[in-house]
């Protein structure tokens, strides 16, 4: 059975904007271990990545192949130091940090997963810098070091990362991936490190200052982020929202509506689009009117549970951005079980300066290709239907 979690990796790190602690959410092993499925999800689901490349991504340019790990997370291989030490990463659109595990973690998380040994590196340059992270789920806290950084074609030199001494918790015992991958804005990177992708700009080694994201549905491979560029046969259907904030990827909703009626987000509202979280996110008044609006139902377990034959009825959720509608069809946010089936929406709260904020997780960007560019301060949507 496939579950969906808020993996919830927009980062809280304490710097330029404000920030507040995320509501806890039960995490994936929680969900099964409720359900008595946990011993057989690790069974079928062990750590492994698996083939790190695709076959529809052959010559692509500068594009790095991700593979959809049960609709939860897009993961993919980059490697560290010299000679490379290879590492699965979270590429990251609501954080900003790029951080892996290290051989001075002491965590139970940091045993089951590759970590980044210094000492095995010529290029390493160490730091007396400290870091420390909270995510939505799961936190990190070590140490800063700089080291050559390979992310598919494109080499980075002494790009700035953590090494993690501690990661607490069960979140990161259990993913999949080794650490995190950051593409949000300087601004909100913890310690003041410098974004992965801003040394691609500053170092010259994109073409244009944006990347681009493809997520595959229903377990399919061929997702990818391409950096420096984008999917051209795309680029006529690319509708280009301004940001309204540089630090996450922050832009204005009009609307949220269902058969014409306001649902959500009446007056407008801000929401960030979000690589990391898997579910699509918002404040939990909100989107409990979103889940009756659909005829979904609370279980004791607190799932939103929904009728699987709804999915052939149920209308489009329409998400109005800069005078552009966006529909989420009930395919997208009806999440089929063996048995039963689910909703992808959560109720979090994350309030802000300007409203509390919404997050267009992976249960949105499944329906887009989205571009997001620096040069700019947009972020480009094109249709996948």
């Amino acid at each position: 059975m496939k579950w969906l979690l808020l993996l919830g990796l927009v980062a809280l790190s304490y710097c330029k904007v404000t920030k507040v602690p995320l509501k806890k959410v039960k995490s994936l092993r929680q969900n099964l271990k409720e359900h008595g499925l946990l011993e057989e999800f690790l069974a079928k689901h062990p750590y492994n990545l698996g083939s790190k490349y695709f076959p529809e991504l052959a010559g692509a340019y500068d594009a790095e192949p991700l593979q959809n790990y049960m609709d939860l997370e897009y993961i993919g291989t980059i490697s560290i130091g010299t000679p490379q030490q290879e590492f699965v990463v979270l590429f990251d659109t609501g954080s900003s940090n790029l951080w892996v595990p290290s051989v001075y973690c002491s965590s139970e998380a940091c045993s089951n997963h590759r970590r980044f040994n210094p000492q095995q590196s010529s290029t390493y340059q160490a730091t007396s810098q400290s870091v420390s992270i909270t995510y939505g789920t799961g936190s990190m806290t070590g140490i800063l070091g700089y080291d050559t950084v390979q992310v598919g074609t494109i080499q980075v030199t002494n790009q700035i990362f953590g090494l993690s001494e501690t990661e607490p918790g069960t979140f990161l015992y259990y993913s999949p991936f080794d650490g995190i991958l950051g593409l949000a804005f300087p601004s909100i990177a913890s310690s003041g490190a410098t974004p992965v992708f801003d040394n691609m700009m500053s170092e010259g080694l994109v073409s244009q200052d944006l990347f681009s994201v493809y997520l595959s549905s229903n377990d399919q491979s061929g997702s990818f982020v391409m950096f420096g560029g984008y999917d051209s046969s795309y680029a006529g259907n690319l509708n280009w929202v301004p940001l309204s904030a540089e630090s996450y990827w922050q832009i204005t909703v009009d609307s949220i509506t269902m058969n014409g009626q306001s649902i959500a987000c009446s007056g407008g509202c801000e929401a960030i689009v979000d690589t990391g979280t898997s579910m699509l996110a918002g404040p939990p008044s909100c989107i409990a009117n979103i889940q009756n609006s659909i005829g979904a139902s609370q279980a004791s377990n607190g799932e939103y549970m929904i009728s699987c034959s709804a999915m052939n009825s149920l209308p489009d959720i329409i998400f109005t951005i800069n005078g552009i509608e966006f529909p989420l069809p009930a395919s997208a946010y009806v999440i089929q079980g063996q048995s039963y089936c689910t909703t992808g929406f959560e109720g979090i709260d994350i309030p802000t300066q300007s409203g509390e904020l919404w997050i267009l997780g992976d249960v949105f960007i499944r329906q887009y290709y989205v571009v997001f560019d620096r040069a700019n301060n947009q972020v480009g949507m094109a249709s996948l239907a």
